[in-house]
């Protein structure tokens, strides 16, 4: 096996030796995997270490080479210093809400969630008189879908029924129900917040919003409310 090489390896590899002798990773390796909802076979198979050999490093019954070390966090698209101290969350400012390109019309939508995390995702929705989804049902791969009005009036339609949503009100349902929304107000921005379960993939449809400050950290993928494209 060829050890990485270069500065930011080197730095790596520093902070690895350093921290093998004392620090436990396992958990920090752990909430990593289940982030990113990958199974142990599935890092295993990334990082080329077996599965037997990842359980026990999530266990903290084995130590890891700086090469395994450093493969692992590739596979788990983590930076290796992450792994030396226990995660208190991320903080996402209200100032600094990646916008993302989510389609439909008259809507503007920000991702609340680190882009990372696949258990579960947040969205913000500022939807102006007349905008939303388009009238075209849709579906989406997840398991719950929650929506909560912050502000306005929203409309969701299913394929038998027509939900009007005040501010205040909150509705779950399964997405993969078909459905679209759009905003009762005539007049007022609808604030609506959005939460998925399990994260949506990639390519179920969201698109970093070129030009707006914080789009630069959103993923880019088609949009899932345009069928067309």
């Amino acid at each position: 096996m060829v050890r990485p090489t270069g500065p930011a390896a080197a730095a790596d590899s520093a902070a690895v030796d350093a921290a093998q002798g004392g620090v436990h990773i396992g958990a920090q390796l752990k909430a990593a995997r289940l982030a990113r909802r990958m199974t142990l076979a599935e890092v295993a198979l990334e990082s080329g270490l077996t599965k037997g050999f990842v359980s026990k490093l999530e266990r903290d019954q084995a130590t890891a080479s700086v090469a395994s070390l450093m493969r692992l966090c590739q596979a788990l698209d983590i930076p290796v210093g992450s792994l030396f101290h226990a995660s208190t969350g991320e903080v996402v400012r209200h100032d600094a809400y990646p916008a993302i390109n989510f389609g439909g019309v008259g809507v503007v939508e920000y991702l609340l969630t680190p882009q990372g995390e696949q258990r579960v995702q947040a969205i913000l929705s500022e939807i102006a008189p007349g905008g939303g989804s388009g009238d075209e049902l849709y579906a989406l791969p997840a398991d719950v879908e929650f929506v909560f009005v912050i502000e306005g009036r929203l409309r969701v339609t299913l394929r038998d029924d027509e939900i009007v949503l005040e501010a205040g009100d909150a509705f779950t349902f399964p997405p993969r129900n078909e459905h679209c929304f759009g905003s009762a107000l005539d007049d007022g921005t609808t604030k609506v917040l959005w939460v998925f379960a399990p994260a949506l993939p990639p390519e179920a449809g969201l698109e970093s919003e070129p030009g707006i400050p914080g789009a630069a950290q959103a993923p880019t993928v088609r949009s899932r409310r345009d069928p067309a494209r």
